[in-house]
Order: structure tokens, then sequence, then C-alpha cells
């Protein structure tokens, strides 16, 4: 069994390069979790469906080789895996998403396999599984509470894309999932949208108000800001010589979650996800320049 099982929608991902041709890679905010904890050396499934096609294969075998759990993984014949293309230019990266109708959008509480989460130490999900359909956001809902009522911590990132719905409701239904969860893992830009508050101890406080026991706000450039509820530490960030920040939030939150479940105290572990996150955007693409340990610990003494 997993040590961090995780629910979400893989994607296959088409990265814009400066020749003007595409680079294929893999993505998905939760499957990007799953792989980062898998490379620190967590045990680690996913729980979700892919189409019985060409990508869904890649993802399959993607999994295998980053030693991530498939057992709780679907192939469905007749239904398409989902893609997104990234485009970058002088503001940052833009995403394009071609999911509609996918396998994934189309789980339902039945597709939840209770086995796997209970006999997982920790559950991670997030907003844009509750964004994607209206059967996926329900089995999330019984998913998390299936692990709440049988103490299996819960963690989640209440990851906002307004593409996907508008936001007040997205405002509803994430505060309504964090009641839920003990770890909260959101960036600032979506949290100031979300609880329309701007200082990060004023966010912090927010999702601590909500349940959470831990929070660890990303705050891009100027580090993360980490609180167990007593005191709030903000960790600068790591300067590296950033070429696409593509999947960095979903390498903290995969790097944290493992420290967590390591035993490592909240401050540790997103001093370490922080060092993670910043050597996961020195390249391109959300999965490949995911770093094992040895990558961070090598920026981690560059900076001692």
């Amino acid at each position: 069994m997993s040590d961090l099982i995780c629910l979400g929608e893989p994607l296959i991902e088409l990265n814009g390069q400066a020749d003007g041709l595409y680079q294929m890679g893999f993505g998905g905010d939760v499957s990007n979790v799953a792989i980062a904890a898998a490379r620190q050396g967590t045990r680690t499934g996913m729980i979700t469906h892919v189409g019985a096609d060409r990508f869904g294969k890649d993802l399959i075998t993607l999994w295998h080789r980053e030693k991530v759990d498939t057992t709780f993984v679907r192939a469905i014949e007749g239904q398409d895996t989902g893609l997104y293309f990234v485009h970058h230019d002088e503001d940052g990266h833009h995403f394009t998403y071609r999911r509609r109708g996918s396998a994934c959008s189309r789980i339902d509480s039945g597709d939840i396999p209770e086995q796997a989460i209970l006999g997982a130490g920790m559950f991670y999900t997030s907003a844009i599984g509750l964004a994607v359909s209206g059967s996926l956001r329900a089995a999330t809902f019984d998913a998390i509470s299936l692990a709440g009522k049988n103490n299996v911590q819960v963690a989640f990132d209440p990851n906002l894309r307004e593409q996907l719905w508008p936001l007040e409701q997205a405002r509803q239904v994430t505060h309504e999932a964090m009641t839920l969860c003990d770890i909260a893992l959101p960036g600032l830009d979506d949290a100031r949208r979300l609880t329309g508050l701007h200082a990060p101890d004023e966010i912090i406080g927010f999702y601590h108000s909500l349940g959470a026991r831990v929070v660890a706000l990303t705050l891009g450039s100027a580090g993360v800001a980490v609180s167990t509820g007593d005191a709030i530490a903000t960790l600068p960030a790591f300067k590296v010589n950033a070429v696409d920040a593509t999947g960095a939030g979903d390498c903290f939150n995969g790097v944290f979650l493992s420290g967590l479940l390591r035993g490592l105290h909240p401050e540790e572990a997103a001093r370490t996800a922080n060092a993670g996150a910043a050597v996961s955007t020195t390249g391109f693409g959300a999965v490949a320049p995911i770093p094992y340990p040895d990558d961070i610990q090598k920026l981690k003494d560059q900076t001692a």
C-alpha cells in the first residue's frame, strides 16, 4: 500500500519551445505531486482514470518508471486522456487545455477504491478535481470524507483555474473542502483570489480558521511561509537560473508532503521543498526537472 495516495487528473503536456516546436511531456497537478514525492523515496500511488489510448499508456508507463503505484489506475476504452499546451512569453507561461469529457472527468463516487485510502498514511488532492466535473467533485469529496473519518491525513491544494468554473463557486466549494483537511497548500496568487485577503499572515490565519493544522503558503519568488498555528516561518526562495516555472508548486507539494511523512518538522520540510521547487524551474516541463534528494541537497549545501 502507499504512504501517499493521490486522486486527480493526469494530463499530457505539449510545451512550446523557442523554435516553435512542442516538447511532449506529462502534467496534471496531482500526478506531478505523486511523482515528486516518489522521487524522494515515498511510497506513492495514484487513483485515476485515463483513456485506453496511446497517451494513457504513456502515462501508465511514466508512473511505472517513477515507481508510482498504478493498482488503482483504470484505462477506459472509448474515452480520452486530457492534454494541455504551454506557451511562454515575457509575462510567464500560459496554459491551453483540451480535457473536456476526459476519462478522469467521468469518475464518480462508485469509482473510489476505499482500500487505497484506508491503507495510506496521507491522502492528497486539489481543487482542480473539484472543478473539472460534477461527478469528479462528488467523488473527491467522498474520498476526502473517507480519509478524514479513518484518521488518514488529508492534504489539499486549493489550486484555482478560473477557466473551469466561476470564482464565487470556486470559493464556496474549495473552502468547504478545506474544512475537512489537515494540511493546506495554497499559492499566494490563488489564495488572494479565493479569500479576498492580501497579506500572507491573514491568508494563513484564514486557512487555519477553516481547520488546517499545517499551512504552507508558497510565495513564488519570495519563497514560502509555513505555519502550524503557533508562529509563521517565512523562508526565502533559493536563487537559480530559472527557465520554466511549470509545475514548481506541484513539486513543492510533493517534496513537502514526503518530508512530513518522513517525520520532518513542517518548517524543515518546507525548506527542503523550497529547494526542490527551485531546482524544478531550471528545466522545461512539469515532470522532467523534478529533482531527486541529491539534487535538492546540493542546492541547500550551496546556499548554506
